[in-house]
């Protein structure tokens, strides 16, 4: 099943040259003029290229329940294979637009979901889709544990003429994104096969208005189907092309031939806008996650909330966000809330409404005078009157997080905190960071349709772990009994007013413990092209989230046309 919640960002790689065989790529994409490599040339108007920097080649794999197939990992599985409906991450509040269910049903406190199957829906093979089919989508998660990326409690699901039940063995009001961005396979078809976790699926059928033309280990084409339930989209042909890194992306972005993608700039403006300033577009929303300063706090005396408070007064976000996010890559998370704005919003309480985590450096030294703290000329003094030093510490790669880590030794220092930077291997400080071997770190976090994911993530106690073992979950250790309370209650309370009590307690933990330390949002962004196409969607128009491997890529193909049109 898609996860429309990713746990993991995109991570800033420092790429040096483009491989030979990216600029051979290029090369082929220049002079077709489309993107694709050993691909039959069409004019550009009825053509989409797009492409993501996934490594040089790809495996043939269109299984679209497989988040490592070549499917998932380019987003093409989203033409293909359609969801039960469509949720906008960039407005996450709002209730998600049924789309092969044409009515969605809640019951027993989000415990059962009645789908009615959308009537007249076929199958590109022709055969069309029911009930059962939707039903099965959810059979297949409850038998295949590997399909079932949410982890979705799925207790039964069953057949009721045109209707899908499908029942849970817990509330899923926190779950419901998850629940209804399900794909939906053909049951007639995936019935026979041996097993489902592992078949590459080498003649993808699904009701969405593209097939599969052709597979190359480079460039996947699809084209427009007949017999769509809805208007035929105007594009005919998507090519999805896999480069090697964000080098060969950005060249392909600067010479028109890539005009969809996701990848970081690190001067956006130069190497990609301003080649073309009237049709170069960057369009980055945030959604209901953070990335920033993850603090273990079972070290003293980062166990203080003060301090932590006091760091995080101190921090410039601006900084991050134009140094380290390059100006547009990852929006500004300033709340004191934790979450991000616009798409927090809705959900933030009135008290905290436009109050922000930033300070002034002697608001931020009072606040720690105040609370025993002292200073020893320049340098800050705990409680025990040990000096107070901090090692900060990512992988050498992360070129985003490492800029990050760099600006906020920096700022540390202003309120007397001696911070170092480890540059750490990858696999070292994962293990590092899930056994609590560490003192700071820049990490991501979970997201999803409330800001429930994020708060889990950050301070769930039911995920606390000693130090020494791993934990998936709740890194820095955060325990807080009335987080981990209002936590159990928003996820499975009985009405809306008690989740709004509970998310409102959250948000006080959040703003006076300081847990970690929000600087930047996990964004639904991408890079694209007016040139030959528009209809996209934008700050002004954002009526889906336009990454190109998110569920809802498909409504933005729906809605482009023309340019000249």
């Amino acid at each position: 099943m898609p996860n429309p919640t990713p746990s993991r960002r995109h991570r800033v790689l420092a790429t040096a040259t483009i491989t030979a065989l990216s600029l051979g790529l290029l090369t082929a994409c220049s002079s077709s003029g489309s993107g694709s490599s050993g691909s039959s040339k069409a004019p550009a108007s009825t053509v989409l290229n797009i492409g993501m920097p996934q490594g040089a080649t790809m495996t043939n794999n269109n299984n679209p329940l497989l988040p490592t197939s070549a499917a998932a990992q380019l987003g093409y599985r989203y033409m293909v294979y359609e969801p039960i409906a469509m949720w906008n991450q960039v407005k996450p509040a709002e209730t998600p637009r049924p789309w092969l269910a044409e009515k969605i049903e809640w019951a027993d406190n989000y415990k059962k979901l009645t789908l009615t199957a959308r009537a007249g829906v076929k199958f590109s093979d022709g055969t069309p889709m029911t009930a059962a089919d939707l039903a099965y989508a959810f059979q297949l998660m409850k038998d295949h544990k590997a399909l079932n990326g949410s982890a979705l409690p799925i207790a039964d699901a069953t057949v009721q003429g045109d209707r899908a039940v499908i029942t849970f063995t817990s509330s899923q009001f926190v779950r419901q994104a998850s629940v209804l961005s399900t794909l939906v396979v053909p049951k007639h078809l995936w019935s026979t096969i041996p097993d489902p976790t592992t078949d590459t699926v080498a003649k993808p059928v699904g009701t969405g208005p593209y097939t599969l033309k052709s597979f190359t280990p480079q460039t996947v084409t699809l084209t427009v189907r007949e017999g769509y339930w809805q208007d035929a989209p105007k594009v005919a042909e998507l090519r999805y092309t896999t480069y090697s890194g964000n080098d060969a992306v950005t060249a392909a972005l600067a010479s028109g031939a890539l005009e969809w993608t996701y990848a970081f700039l690190p001067d956006a403006r130069k190497l990609y806008q301003d080649k073309d300033p009237e049709h170069h577009k960057l369009w980055f929303p945030p959604n209901l996650s953070a990335d920033g300063l993850w603090i273990n706090t079972t070290l003293k005396p980062f166990d203080n909330p003060v301090l932590r408070r006091a760091m995080s007064m101190v921090v410039d976000r601006d900084d991050i966000f134009n140094l380290a996010e390059a100006g547009y890559f990852k929006p500004m998370v300033d709340s004191i809330t934790g979450l991000p704005t616009p798409a927090g919003d809705a959900f933030i309480a009135p008290e905290y409404k436009g109050k922000k985590a930033t300070g002034d450096t002697a608001t931020a030294k009072k606040l720690l005078t105040d609370s025993g703290f002292t200073y020893r000329g320049t340098d800050l003094v705990d409680p025990a009157g040990k000096p107070v030093a901090l090692t900060l510490t990512d992988p050498a790669g992360w070129g985003d997080y490492q800029t990050a880590l760099t600006i906020i030794a920096d700022n540390l220092k202003a309120i007397g905190i001696k911070a170092s930077i480890d540059k750490a291997d990858q696999n070292a400080w994962e293990s590092n960071i899930a056994s609590g071997n560490f003192q700071a770190a820049m990490r991501w976090s979970n997201g999803g349709a409330t800001p429930y994911d994020f708060y889990k993530d950050v301070m769930d106690g039911a995920a606390l772990k000693p130090i020494g073992r791993a934990a998936t979950g709740n890194y820095g250790r955060f325990d807080s009994p009335q987080a981990t309370k209002a936590l159990e209650d928003y996820a499975n309370a009985a009405d809306d007013a008690a989740r709004t009590g509970a998310l409102n307690t959250l948000q006080k933990v959040f703003a006076e413990q300081t847990p970690m330390i929000p600087t930047s949002a996990g964004n639904l962004g991408a890079e694209y092209s007016t040139r030959h196409w528009i209809g996209w969607p934008d700050a002004a128009d954002p009526y889906a989230p336009i990454q190109p491997s998110q569920t809802t890529a498909l409504d933005v193909v729906l809605h482009l046309k023309p340019a000249d049109h």
